[in-house]
C-alpha cells in the first residue's frame, strides 16, 4: 500500500507530491515517510524536474506524527518497555529532513489546513511556504511530553525568534496562518480556494528561474547562520567563482543584455 501514501503529479518541470491519508489527516508513519523521501530523492535525480510541490490530500497538510504507528504506540502493558522514539528519527525524520533541506531544486510547501507537529516542521524545512487561510500551524508536542523535531528546534528560532518559538513550542497553541505570515513563519496567505494554483503558479516559476542558483542560495544562507561576517562574505564569492562559470550565468547575463527571456537549464 506504500505506492499510494503519496500521489504524485508531473506539471511539466514541477513535480507535486501529495500526502495521501486523508482519512488520518494525512498523519506519518514510518511507511509515509519512508516513501516521501524516496520521492524526494527520485526528483532530485530527475533532470526534467526542476521544482518540487508538496501537500497534503483532503482537509490538512499533515497532523504530524501518528502514534498509532507501531514503532511510537505506547503499550498499554505496564511489563513491556516504552518504544525507542530516539530511533524513529534517526531512521526516518533525520534522512527526510536532510534530503529535503539539501534537495538540487526548490521546494514549495501548500499548507491545506492543518500542518501540526513533525507535519509543520516538515512544511517549514521547505523553500517556500503558502498556506491557505484557513491553515493553521500547531507545535504541539509538549501536549505529549516531547520536545519539537524534524527539525523544528533549527527552524523555529530562526524564522521567528526565539521568544515566540519558546511560546509556540512550550503552549502549544494553535496558530492562523495570517499570524504565521505576519511573524515570517511562512511566505504568504491566500484563500483557500486560490492556494493549488496560486502554489503551482510559484512552483511553476520557480522551475524556469536557474535551479542551482536557488538552491546555492538556500545552501548559502543556512551555513551563514554558523559564520561570522568575514566567513559569509569569502563563502559568498567562492560560490560566485563557481555559478560564475555555469551556463545559467552565461545565458542570463546575456539574455538580459539581449532584452530577450532566458532559458536556463542548469541543475
Amino acid at each position: 500500500m506504500s505506492e499510494h501514501l503519496i500521489q504524485i503529479e508531473q506539471h511539466g518541470a514541477v513535480r507535486l507530491l501529495r500526502l495521501n491519508r486523508p482519512e488520518a489527516l494525512n498523519a506519518l508513519t514510518t511507511g509515509l515517510l519512508g516513501h516521501l523521501r524516496q520521492m524526494l530523492e527520485a526528483a532530485a535525480e530527475d533532470g526534467a524536474t526542476r521544482c518540487v510541490l508538496m501537500t497534503g490530500a483532503g482537509r490538512a497538510f499533515s497532523a504530524g506524527q501518528d502514534l498509532s504507528d507501531p514503532h511510537v504506540a505506547p503499550s498499554r502493558d505496564p511489563g513491556t518497555p516504552p518504544k525507542d522514539i530516539g530511533h524513529l528519527l534517526e531512521h526516518y525524520y533525520i534522512p527526510l529532513a536532510l534530503r529535503l533541506r539539501s534537495m538540487p531544486i526548490p521546494v514549495v510547501a501548500a499548507v491545506n489546513g492543518v500542518a501540526a507537529g513533525a507535519g509543520a516542521s516538515l512544511a517549514l524545512g521547505c523553500d517556500l511556504v503558502v498556506a491557505g487561510e484557513s491553515a493553521s500551524f500547531i507545535q504541539a508536542f509538549s501536549k505529549i511530553g516531547l520536545i519539537p523535531d524534524c527539525g523544528g528546534t533549527w527552524l523555529l528560532p530562526r524564522l521567528v525568534g526565539r521568544a515566540k518559538a519558546l511560546e509556540m513550542a512550550l503552549l502549544g497553541d494553535r496558530l492562523k496562518a495570517a499570524d504565521a505570515a505576519a511573524l515570517g513563519l511562512i511566505a504568504r496567505v491566500v484563500p483557500d480556494a486560490e492556494l493549488p494554483d496560486t502554489a503551482m503558479a510559484l512552483a511553476q516559476k520557480l522551475a524556469a528561474m536557474p535551479t542551482r542558483a536557488l538552491a546555492e542560495t538556500r545552501r548559502a544562507m543556512d551555513e551563514a547562520l554558523k559564520l561570522d561576517f568575514e566567513e559569509a562574505l569569502k563563502r559568498e564569492a567562492g560560490l560566485q567563482s563557481q555559478l560564475g562559470f555555469a551556463d545559467d550565468y552565461l545565458e542570463g547575463a546575456a539574455a538580459f543584455l539581449d532584452k530577450r527571456k532566458p532559458e536556463f537549464k542548469d541543475r
